[in-house]
């Protein structure tokens, strides 16, 4: 299923695309697509209601509506640093021998064609294509890694936008340069993974006007979904409807040389193969 979230933001409504003009209306059966409908097996209760409405013809047309993230607020949006084996290479770092883990404030989290906008006394903005992992059951101490499957409620296409200066330069941990506002777009739709062939073999890329930054693939990833989710949950406990960002392959700002940064007026293009595209405008600093 491609569960997707659509109307203004703090009134959006639940509903399941069928394809790229139709979906099935689900708010009268369902709240929110948050943790609540995740915690409680909310999206095996789903199939059957989609079945019958689709085989009944109950039926609706997009009409130009705006697309939210498809989760509420989650409860965390933890994040994997240099995930990937030739951003590490276009950064000039090892290849970590565990997983990074640093954190973005879930008021980060706007739709996939909102704007972004620069924080104030900004200077390096960035931009990072990734997969994120949705996660469906209250998770902790997992056994193995092949328990992480069950753990996970689908993937999401996920810009995690950086301000490379506040994370790199101003000292402690990278949140800070992580958590502004609008710094995590999501969407256009959480895909469950049996829609899914191989989650380690999709295409990703990322275009600043017009122009290709970032051409990549999961294939590169060092530490996969199942292998971080494990991996998380030996740590903390990860709650149904929490995010995870799981990190961005090569052709990042900060990679070029020399750097090239957001700026007021730029448009961000991005997908993921079979998980939709996004596009965000650059808003300059209130």
């Amino acid at each position: 299923m491609y569960l997707m979230r659509i109307g203004q933001p703090g009134s959006e409504k639940p509903v399941v695309r069928i394809d790229d003009t139709h979906y099935v209306d689900v708010s009268d059966v369902v709240a929110d697509f948050n943790e609540a409908f995740f915690g409680s097996g909310g999206i095996a209760k789903l199939r059957d209601v989609v079945s019958e409405r689709t085989a009944s013809g109950e039926l609706k047309t997009f009409a130009g509506e705006r697309i939210g993230a498809p989760i509420g607020r989650p409860h965390q949006i933890l994040c994997i640093g240099l995930n990937y084996s030739d951003h590490a290479a276009e950064t000039g770092q090892a290849v970590p021998e565990e997983p990074i883990l640093f954190t973005k404030s879930p008021n980060t989290l706007i739709g996939p064609n909102d704007e972004v906008r620069i924080p104030r006394g900004s200077s390096k903005p960035d931009w990072e294509v990734e997969l994120g992992i949705v996660i469906g059951k209250r998770t902790s101490y997992l056994d193995s890694v092949e328990d992480a499957r069950d753990a996970i409620a689908g993937f999401v296409v996920v810009n995690d936008v950086s301000e490379r200066a506040f994370q790199i330069e101003r000292g402690g941990q990278w949140s800070k340069g992580k958590s502004a506002e609008t710094f995590n777009p999501a969407g256009p739709w959480l895909v469950t993974p049996d829609e899914i062939d191989d989650v380690l073999d999709l295409s990703m890329w990322l275009d600043v006007n017009g122009v290709r930054r970032q051409d990549g693939s999961t294939s590169t990833m060092i530490f996969d979904p199942y292998f971080i989710v494990h991996y998380l949950s030996q740590f903390l406990v990860l709650e149904p409807g929490d995010l995870i960002n799981t990190g961005t392959p090569p052709g990042v700002g900060m990679g070029f040389k020399p750097q090239i940064w957001l700026q007021p007026g730029d448009v961000m293009e991005l997908g993921i193969e079979g998980l939709g595209k996004q596009r965000q405008p650059v808003l300059a600093p209130r």
